[in-house]
Parts: C-alpha cells; structure tokens; sequence
C-alpha cells in the first residue's frame, strides 16, 4: 500500500494500491504519483509504502502512474513541509504542491538536463576595497563562528549601516566552504537591485525565483538550486522551500515586512519558516533589519535569537535631521504645505533629488457628488472605490472591481462631482505642476506592474541628476537614493489611531524605513513629516529617540496589555455569500471549541471582521488566545479534528490563520 499526500482541502493521507504495472521498488518517497481522487485525476507525492492499510483491499484505488523514478522532494524540505502542515493545520498534500514549481504540479517529468538561461546570472568578481565599521566587523567575526551549526542572529542596523556587507562577507566565507545561500527578500522590487550586488561580487551564479517568473524561468531556478549549481538564490517569501541540498546560511534582509506572512490560502511566515528550516538542517540564519519586529525583539530577551548592533552609517553618511512640521489650519497645496515645498525648492536648487512619500495609490480615494452626497462604493465591498485619473477607472483596491467614472452622478443627475483625497497619482500632476523643469518619478503599484518596469525607473534615479521620486511603500524598501537629501512624509497620522494593534508598530517601521532614504552617501539629509498631531508622544519619542527606543516603549505596552509577542493568537474566519452563513459556521466552532477548551486559551467572537464584506462575500473570524504556544497548539489540533464533520462547513470558505499579523 501506498501512503499519498493529495493536494485537496483535507487534512488527512489517503491508501493506494500499487497496481501490477508498478514496480514496488521503483516507488521513492518524495516523488509525484498520479492517484484517481473521485471523478478527478490529481498529481500526489507518495509519502511512504507499506502493507497494511485500515482500508479492506477491495475498497482502494490503485496508483495510475508514477510521474518520477527520483524524488523531487527531498527529506529536508519534507521535514520542513511536515511541520509546517502540523503548526499551520494546513493540508500535507497541498503544502508539498506548493514546493514545486508550476510546470511540476502537472504530469510532467522532470527533465535534470534543463539548460540555464536568463534567470541565472554571474559576473567576473569585483571585490572592492570596503573599510568595513567597527559593528560590521564585530558582526561578521561572530557569525562566522557559527557557520557551521545553527544560531540566529538579529542584526539590528540602522538604515543605511552596511547591512548588505555584512550579508556579502558571510556568504563568501560559506560558498569557500563549498555550500549554497539563499537569501529572501519582501519585495519584487528588491530583486534586481539585490541581484546586481551580488554579480558584482561574485562568479558564481546567482538564481533568482519571485512570481513574475514566468513557468519556465521558475522551473529553470528551481533545477539549479536543487541540483546545487545556483551557488547564491535570492527570492521572496516562496523561495523558503527552494530544495538547495548544500545550503550554508539563510538571509533575510529586512526580516519586520510584512510580506513574508501568506495573507490567504496556506498561511505560513517565511521568516518564521526559514529559522525552524535553519535549526532542522544546523546552519546559522541571519535576520537583518533598521525597524526589527517586536516578535524578533522579543526573541533576543528570551535568548532564542543573537543581538548583533550595526550603530552607525557606513562610510561618510549622517544620520537624517528630522522635523515634525505641524499642519493643522494650514493652507495645503493637495497635501503639500509651504514649508515642504520651499525646502524642495532649496534642496533642488542644489542639484539634489527629494522623495515625497504617500501611502496612497491613485488619484483619489474617494469621488463624491458635491449635491446629494453620493459617494462611488464597490457594490461588492461596500467601501469606496479609489479614482485612477489616467486610466479614467474606478478601482476597488480590496477586490479589483473596475467600473468607467461616470459623467453624472447616478443619484441626483448633476455633473459636479468632486475628488476628494490625494493618492500619488494626484501627487505627481501636483509636483509636476509645481516644479515644471524637474522630472517627476512615480513608484506604486500601477507604474511598476509590467516586467522591468521598477528596474527602468531606479535606473534613471541612479543616474543622479535632480529629480523628484513620489510613491508608496515600495519606496521604502531597501533602496539605495545616495542623491536624495530630502525626504517628505505627506501624512504620518492615521497610524496611530487605527484599531489595529500592530498599526502603531507598522507605522513607526514605515516613518524610519522611508526616512532612510536620505542622506546615503557624503550628504545629509532631512526629514519633514506632515502631522495634524505634532504633540502626539508616540511620534515624538519616535524621532527624538529613534525606532530602537520607540520600539521598546511598544513592548512594554503590548506585555501590559496581553498582546503578541506576550500571547499567542489564532484567527479563524469565514466567509459567505449568504449573510448570517459565516456567523452560524462560526457559532458552531465555538461550541465545538468550548467542549475541548484548555483552561489557558480564551475563545473571543466571533464578530464581524473589520472589513465586514468582500468581493460580495459576508465575513466575521473567531479569535482564540493563549500565553502558552503549545497549549494553543494542542488545542487546536484537537478542535481541527472535529471542524471537517460539521456539517455548516458546506455553506462557506474559511482559514485558520496561526499567529496573524492583521485581523481583517
């Protein structure tokens, strides 16, 4: 009998029979089989063989096919797989799916004869003379004590400390040593700039894996990696579960983002995922970032992480001056005031570059009828649809619905409706129109959705002339402006008085993060946040005192309130066309869930979520909470036992969501 993981919504392995036709030797563990599930044809990965079964002979289905003679998942990624099924309570079957590239979720041989193309990359070593500062010495020189066991490290750097030198050093020493790198990063953006480092310090080749990969490219890394010719992989949050079989060290630059959680489906932590990877297969991982997490924080108080502290700037760089530039009663020009615009003007006029920050895409968030009040609403959401001038559409930014803007107003018939908000969209025309001789660069969303689209716009940043960079938080991640002296914050307020309990540390991360951007090289910069609240303690401290301060005040309020990292959370939600639906699913978990309730887990809700409907769907989520990590672990597999029998299952979509990171 054949033990089969399939990918389908169910938490259990199924028995097969190996047909006649099948040599029984032949079957390798890790290796893809094509099982009869129902009516269908699916593509499983066998996980092991043996002649007993609780199933009577007659009742099993046999084998089909078996796709490979070799396996193609090997027993260090089935491990990690494993127990990221167990802690997730996510399906084996379709978290081992989701290892393998698209073209092998098929039934398609694997061909170990593919030849490299554009997405491996090497370049002759140029290794230049960097005086390294007394932080990245001293972080180095430890590290690579450990190279040959598993520690983790937290490298604390502030922005602009040489983060990325550190990284480069550690991974030369592991290739000497005849091992591969992978190093994940949260942004597609991030990749080709990351990657252009690396070819210019080393002749190895370099893979790269993202999701704008097309199938072949994709398959194309994953055959390099897994047969150890991508001596260097550089990926995002999927490329955790890359099958590298020398693999030395684990990077990850910028270890706070919020991008490496899976927000659906199966929702694990990448981060999270390549430390339990680290310790299973004893090599060192390194964490980096300017606005650590407080969950990382807190792992070097309880010594499960290294504190390592970068302190200072590489090279001749200045930390930015900041000023909180007060707004309230004062004219604004679409949300630039005088004061920001004259110091653009100052910092232009001296040849620099100026970056203006806004966290909002688009032309305008919200398009209003000024007569009866009407305002433009996703007629599947509920929430209003943001204005795309250029485009002339109205999007929903939460579904993706797209409707004409409409020359009247459908209520009352007038024709003066207004755009109320500013986006970056409107940002642009504004600074266009304001600073006509200087170019205007624009970076969201909607400016780099087609390929290589980020690569042109940071090229001609680079090329340093004064110019003017608007986007969003995309800006802030990671990128190298040495000619921006000046960054402005158009809005800092609304993160400080969300109802999310993570928004206040998100916001801080986001303030550093693009403040960051300033004054890289031999030149200072200078930061001007916009603020209706230039009294407010938290934003205050935060840059009188910097993120390391900010951060442990944040701490110190989430242990006295009982919140992450001091607690342990897992949300469920549910979702249904029907309204009411999600609430009766929900209801009966609840009940459910009182019956094998540990004393030490609270059931909170269910309620409805803070976004109450989607995509025409109703939602509400169920909240359980422990101080105790296993506790809530043993809980939940008991509770996850009983969910697939209820019979309100059918009348609904639902996830489980371990330690969440937002509560939509």
């Amino acid at each position: 009998m054949a033990h089969v993981a399939v990918p389908v919504p169910l938490r259990r392995i199924f028995d097969y029979q190996v047909s006649p036709s099948i040599d029984p030797t032949s079957l390798k563990i890790g290796a893809r089989v094509l099982v009869p599930f129902g009516t269908r044809k699916l593509i499983g990965v066998l996980l092991s063989v043996d002649t007993q079964t609780l199933l009577s002979d007659v009742r099993l289905k046999s084998i089909i096919e078996l796709i490979d003679t070799e396996p193609l998942i090997s027993p260090a990624v089935f491990k990690l797989c494993q127990w990221a099924a167990d802690y997730y309570h996510y399906p084996l079957g379709e978290v081992l799916i989701q290892t393998l590239p698209p073209a092998l979720r098929k039934e398609k041989p694997y061909d170990k004869s593919i030849e490299a193309n554009t997405s491996i990359q090497s370049a002759q070593q140029v290794r230049l003379e960097i005086q390294l500062t007394e932080g990245q010495h001293q972080a180095i020189e430890t590290i690579s004590q450990e190279l040959h066991h598993f520690q983790s490290f937290l490298l604390n750097g502030v922005t602009g400390s040489g983060k990325t030198e550190v990284y480069l050093r550690l991974i030369e020493k592991v290739i000497a040593a005849g091992k591969q790198a992978l190093v994940l990063v949260p942004e597609i953006g991030l990749t080709p700039q990351t990657i252009a480092r690396f070819q210019q310090r080393f002749t190895v080749p370099v893979a790269v894996w993202h999701s704008n990969l097309n199938e072949s490219e994709r398959l194309q890394t994953w055959h390099l990696a897994k047969q150890g010719i991508a001596k260097i992989v550089i990926g995002t949050r999927s490329a955790v579960f890359m099958d590298c079989p020398d693999l030395g060290i684990i990077i990850i630059d910028e270890e706070h983002d919020l991008s490496f959680k899976q927000q659906d489906h199966f929702r694990y932590s990448a981060r999270d995922l390549a430390v339990t990877r680290a310790k299973f297969e004893n090599f060192p991982i390194v964490l980096g970032s300017a606005t650590v997490s407080l969950e990382s924080l807190y792992n070097t108080k309880t010594k499960k992480f290294n504190l390592l502290v970068l302190p200072e700037r590489a090279g001749d760089a200045i930390h930015p001056h900041y000023h909180l530039v007060d707004i309230r009663n004062k004219p604004l020009e679409q949300g630039l005031s005088k004061v920001l615009l004259d110091r653009m003007r100052q910092h232009l006029e001296q040849d620099n570059q100026v970056l203006i920050f806004l966290n909002r895409r688009g032309y305008a968030p919200t398009l209003l009828c000024h007569y009866c009040g009407w305002m433009a609403k996703c007629p599947r959401c509920n929430i209003n649809m943001t204005l795309h001038l250029t485009q002339a559409r109205l999007h929903c930014h939460h579904c993706d619905a797209i409707q004409y803007v409409p020359k009247v107003c459908p209520q009352c018939q007038h024709e003066k409706l207004q755009h109320i908000g500013v986006g970056t969209e409107r940002l642009e025309k504004t600074l266009i129109e304001q600073f006509p001789d200087v170019p205007v660069f624009r970076i969201d969303r909607d400016t780099t959705r087609r390929k290589y689209a980020m690569e042109k716009i940071l090229a001609k940043v680079q090329e340093g002339r004064r110019q003017i960079l608007v986007g969003t938080q995309m800006v802030a991640k990671g990128h190298h402006f040495p000619n921006v002296t000046l960054v402005g914050v158009v809005n800092a307020d609304a993160g400080f008085f969300s109802a999310d309990f993570r928004a206040v540390e998100r916001t801080g991360q986001l303030l550093i993060q693009v403040a960051g951007r300033a004054g890289r090289a031999e030149k200072r910069g200078e930061v001007l946040i916009q603020t209706h609240y230039p009294d407010h303690p938290l934003l205050v401290h935060l840059t009188q005192y910097g993120y390391d301060s900010f951060a442990k005040l944040l701490l110190h309020e989430r242990k006295d309130s009982e919140m992450p990292p001091y607690v342990h959370l897992a949300l469920m939600h549910a979702e249904s066309l029907h309204e009411e639906r999600q609430n009766e699913f929900l209801m009966a978990i609840k009940a459910l869930a009182e019956k094998v309730a540990i004393d030490s887990v609270m059931i909170l809700g269910p309620i409805p979520s803070p976004m109450p409907k989607r995509k025409n769907y109703f939602r509400s989520q169920l909240l359980f909470q422990s101080s105790h990590r296993a506790s809530l672990q043993r809980f939940l597999t008991h509770l996850m036992l009983k969910v697939e029998t209820l019979n309100e299952i059918k009348a609904v979509k639902w996830t489980l969501d371990i330690d969440p990171l937002e509560m939509f």
